[in-house]
């Protein structure tokens, strides 16, 4: 459907003009693919194709069984996509402009209990040198409220252990600092005297967790190691990083936490994206209530 180089000056685009992050880049480019597959199909072009043919590939998604909450994603993305045709004169209109997204339902992030963290954290073997670095990047996903992708690239030079504070680089190259525990901060000097038996590959001599082969750890490799550990435990919910971040951003709030303090640790661009956490929160206040109030009590 699109050009080499359109597809080239759109990814451009994205980094430097929206300052979008290679991740998210990367997800752009496997959405739009899915539009490219279709048009090829039916022999359309970026230049030719129109609404109507926009709403036979969204039906076809449908048919597909692409979830509401995809949908409004790669729609998401096409919109991106023929405003910079249309910007950079690939185009003369904008054949998304009346195209609409589905509804989607509120969905809850599963989140975790601070009981189900500490035997997640528990049942890691501190014997070895990968059970001490895991442990410190789990205690220091959560303490953080980290996102993966800032986890990883965690460098020496953004700990400030004094002060009792990270710099994190978070979505479009946006910096914050972050609170870290002294929990985290003694964890994460427990893995140095192993990381320091390692030969550092070039590149990676600023990073604070990496592998046995001495290159920064991959995302693959954490999520690998927590679904093992909430396995061992035989906790039921799907654990991932980002859960860890999500108990992280729950807790404070059932602490008492101002939200906008919140979404500033979490490093969202909108304060919409935070009050999820405040759903979460009413369904804690509920449950609370049903399991303690007296009159939801078995009676004898």
């Amino acid at each position: 459907m699109a050009r080499n180089s359109e597809i080239d000056k759109y990814k451009r685009y994205l980094l430097l003009e929206k300052g979008l992050s290679a991740n998210t880049i990367e997800a752009y480019m496997r959405d739009l693919e899915k539009l490219i597959l279709f048009a090829e199909a039916h022999q359309l072009n970026s230049s030719t194709i129109q609404q109507s043919d926009l709403e036979e590939f969204l039906a076809q998604l449908h048919d597909n069984d692409i979830s509401p909450r995809s949908t409004a994603r790669i729609i998401s993305g096409i919109k991106s996509f023929f405003r910079f045709l249309l910007l950079d004169h690939f185009r003369e209109d904008d054949p998304t402009e009346l195209l609409e997204a589905p509804t989607i339902g509120l969905k809850l992030p599963v989140v975790m209990t601070i009981d189900e963290i500490d035997s997640l954290l528990n049942v890691i073997d501190l014997s070895t040198p990968e059970g001490t670095r895991n442990y410190a990047i789990i205690e220091t996903l959560y303490s953080c409220g980290l996102r993966i992708s800032e986890l990883i690239n965690l460098r020496f030079s953004d700990l400030f252990p004094e002060e009792g504070f990270i710099r994190v680089e978070g979505k479009g190259s946006k910096q914050r600092l972050v609170p870290i525990s002294g929990t985290a901060i003694q964890k994460i000097n427990n893995w140095l005297p192993y990381r320091n038996q390692i030969t550092i590959k070039k590149g990676s001599e600023d990073i604070v967790f990496i592998s046995s082969r001495g290159k920064a750890i991959s995302r693959v490799t954490v999520f690998y190691y927590i679904r093992q550990y909430a396995e061992a435990v035989g906790l039921q919910k799907k654990i991932s990083p980002h859960v860890l971040r999500h108990s992280f951003a729950t807790h404070l709030l059932e602490r008492g936490a101002n939200i906008r303090v919140i979404q500033e640790m979490l490093g969202h661009e909108k304060i919409t994206t935070t009050e999820i956490y405040t759903h979460i929160d009413r369904n804690f206040l509920r449950q609370e209530i049903i399991e303690h109030h007296p009159r939801n009590k078995n009676k004898k």
